[in-house]
């Protein structure tokens, strides 16, 4: 076990990877070059267009510095005189980010062997500490992340205490590679991007569509039974409407160019909640209707830049499953906690198991009166504490409008994904003059709350993927079984067992294509397919199938009547 942090180990492997850079490539330019939670980058600028094979030969001359133990030393400089370093050296990026450094603050450079970082450490002790290094890709990055600034070559890597820990890493990254959503989307047939569409905005395929719609139902079945009900809105508003939400002044980046209608602006919704608010006042409310608890399957659009757009887990059109709670303050803390519980139950439906709740608190940029923050941050602790859950904080992670609760997931593989928020909003109520009738018949201002409970459609189908590995439970499969007649002597018997299932309500296909039964079953198998129905002559006499299961390989001959009853008790189980 290492005496020192990860983050540690792995800042100072960013700086032995410049290093080597360096030697290996003298004219190089250097930007900047942290650790992350995964491992570390460093950004450069050079001539030489790095390649797969360099990245070999940088991790090589890493080792050899490695084994060197050459030792980190720090040195404190006045800003004239780091001014002139870099500039001697011209470094011109490390000069932009020394303007950055605070008057009065600390300037120190690291230095390791021959070369010499502006940064602020901490470092491990010498090169030998750091462990074990693994170079992983080169990617492009724009200086300060700002389109209009030079295109950087960006080198990932990563670090571990041991070689036993980096392996395991390693091999978690083989995994992800294997149950990337955006691969298998394609090998299954699920979901693809245009170019003539434009970037962000999904095109969902027949079978991608029927697990999107078989998640939906079960969705709107789950809030129905839960005391909520579901609203339609449009996709465009009036520019009053964003106005007065406070969006056009605070999100206005996000948002895509107004439209002019009727010599009025509108604008594609990036929120549905201004609109469910717009229903509320449509009458006079009493606190007797109180709480109500709406959702809505809507979809929005927001401005990504592109360089961040990934497959369906950043895109720039998506169907947020929202919800707001609108209710008084005596029902705030129950209504809170009763969305943790529905949220923790939903995500266990589909396998989750491991969730942990952060609770975002106020950003720098924000609407509202102190205490009001105070008071609604003091409601979700005590919501979140009355779930029986530890959470964490997220420093200045709250919306602009209210903290919240952020739930989250961690999926077979271990990686951990942002799912469900639950935002504490006194902001809208305000701006929109919601009130409601009390039981003394004066007008009070609810509470509201907004809650997406996956994000959104798109992006939690891109995480289902990933968690299945394509191979979807049977209640979510597009086709839960296949029948696979093993010549065509048996294909009218395939084909009337096929549609006696499909009278029995279950999603079955023949495969009557020539071939190999064999050929079939691997076919079958490359698919994902739960269940294999294969037909030869003794089944077709005895009027069974012989049944083979992804997980459990050979079930044995079946009747039908007993393969609809297994299949069907697997749907009911959500197995």
């Amino acid at each position: 076990m290492s005496k020192f942090s990860l983050e540690t180990i792995r800042h100072s492997a960013a700086h032995v990877m410049a290093a080597a850079v360096q030697e290996l490539f003298p004219e190089a330019k250097f930007d900047i070059g942290p650790a992350t939670e995964d491992g570390f980058y460093y950004d450069f600028d050079m001539s030489h267009r790095l390649t797969p094979e360099d990245l070999e030969t940088i991790e090589n001359t890493m080792r050899q510095l490695i084994n060197r133990k050459l030792p980190f030393t720090v040195r404190t400089m006045s800003r004239a005189e780091a001014e002139q370093f870099l500039r001697d050296r011209q470094q011109n990026f490390k000069l932009e980010r020394l303007a950055d450094i605070p008057e009065g603050a600390d300037i120190t450079f690291y230095t390791c062997g021959d070369f010499t970082d502006l940064c602020r450490g901490p470092h491990v002790e010498h090169t030998g500490q750091i462990g074990a290094v693994k170079l992983l890709s080169i990617a492009g990055s724009y200086f300060r992340g700002k389109e209009d600034n030079p295109m950087l070559q960006r080198i990932y890597g990563t670090a571990f205490a041991d070689k036993a820990e980096l392996h395991a890493h390693l091999q978690r990254i083989e995994e992800a590679k294997r149950r990337d959503h955006r691969k298998l989307g394609t090998e299954l047939d699920l979901f693809s991007f245009s170019d003539n569409v434009g970037p962000g905005l999904v095109l969902w395929h027949p079978k991608g569509a029927f697990i999107r719609n078989t998640f939906e139902s079960f969705w709107k079945d789950e809030h129905y039974r839960n005391g909520y009900q579901l609203l339609y809105t449009p996709h465009i508003g009036r520019s009053t409407l964003w106005e007065t939400s406070g969006h056009l002044e605070f999100y206005r980046d996000a948002m895509y160019s107004s439209m002019k209608i009727d010599n009025f602006d509108y604008y594609v919704k990036p929120m549905n909640c201004p609109f469910h608010i717009e229903i509320y006042k449509s009458r006079l409310r009493s606190y007797r209707e109180l709480p109500l608890r709406w959702a809505e399957l809507g979809t929005v659009y927001r401005y990504e830049k592109s360089g961040v757009l990934h497959g369906l887990l950043r895109v720039r059109g998506f169907t947020q499953d929202d919800a707001h709670i609108i209710c008084t303050p005596e029902q705030i803390e129950d209504e809170i906690a009763e969305v943790l519980r529905f949220s923790l139950s939903i995500w266990h439906a589909f396998g989750f198991t491991e969730i942990k709740p952060y609770l975002a608190t106020k950003p720098a940029k924000a609407v509202g009166k102190p205490e009001r923050w105070a008071k609604a941050l003091q409601a979700l602790e005590r919501a979140v504490h009355k779930a029986g859950l530890d959470c964490e904080v997220d420093e200045g992670g709250g919306a602009f409008y209210g903290p919240k609760i952020d739930l989250k997931v961690k999926d077979a593989i271990g990686r951990e994904w942002q799912t469900t928020t639950i935002q504490f909003d006194f902001n809208l109520p305000e701006r929109f003059d919601m009130t409601y009738i009390g039981e003394d018949g004066q007008r009070h201002q609810p509470f509201m709350v907004h809650r997406a409970l996956f994000g959104s459609l798109e992006r939690f189908f891109g995480i289902l993927v990933e968690q299945y590995a394509g191979a979807f439970p049977v209640w979510l499969a597009p086709e839960q079984a296949r029948i696979l007649p093993i010549s065509e002597k048996q294909l009218d018997f395939a084909t009337r067992v096929c549609r006696e299932m499909r009278q029995a309500g279950l999603r079955v296909e023949v495969d009557a294509r020539p071939g190999s039964i064999g050929g079939k079953i691997k076919d079958a198998r490359k698919e994902r397919l739960q269940y294999m129905l294969v037909v030869g002559d003794k089944e077709m006499s005895n009027g069974t199938c012989s049944v083979r299961s992804r997980r459990e390989d050979q079930l044995g001959e079946m009747t039908i009547v007993d393969i609809i009853a297994k299949i069907r008790d697997d749907v009911d189980k959500k197995i």
